[in-house]
């Protein structure tokens, strides 16, 4: 088990094979990832506590899911998202194993590119 922190909280990596990884994402309350997507990664987001907004799509296509404790989401490959933390909240994520396929469009904190969100 490793924890990473982030610029929007912290991400502990608590499950890591060649198959699937399992994380979960502690985001501050008004804290937000960047607008993604990943080309080959399939991720599954479960919240076990506290409140978000995911953004799924972008454009005219945009929609905003207000997301509470129990509450999942699907996020297939090429599926541009984004999480918003409305309270601190706590999501478990699971997901296949390719960390590092991440394209960015749009991020709060100045990172760019390709990398690990």
């Amino acid at each position: 088990m490793r924890r990473v922190s982030k610029p929007w909280g912290y991400e502990i990596v608590w499950a890591e094979t060649d198959r699937y990884v399992g994380k979960i994402l502690h985001i501050d309350a008004g804290a937000r990832l960047s607008r993604q997507y990943h080309v080959k990664k399939d991720e599954t987001f479960l919240v076990e506590s506290g409140e978000m907004d995911l953004e799924v799509g972008s454009g005219a296509d945009l929609r905003v899911i207000r997301m509470r404790a129990r509450d999942s989401f699907h996020c297939p490959p090429n599926t541009i998202h984004r999480m918003v933390a409305v309270t601190d909240v706590d999501v478990v994520e699971v997901s296949t194993p390719e960390l590092d396929d991440v394209v960015r469009l749009e991020d709060a904190y100045g990172r760019q590119g390709t990398s690990n969100p």
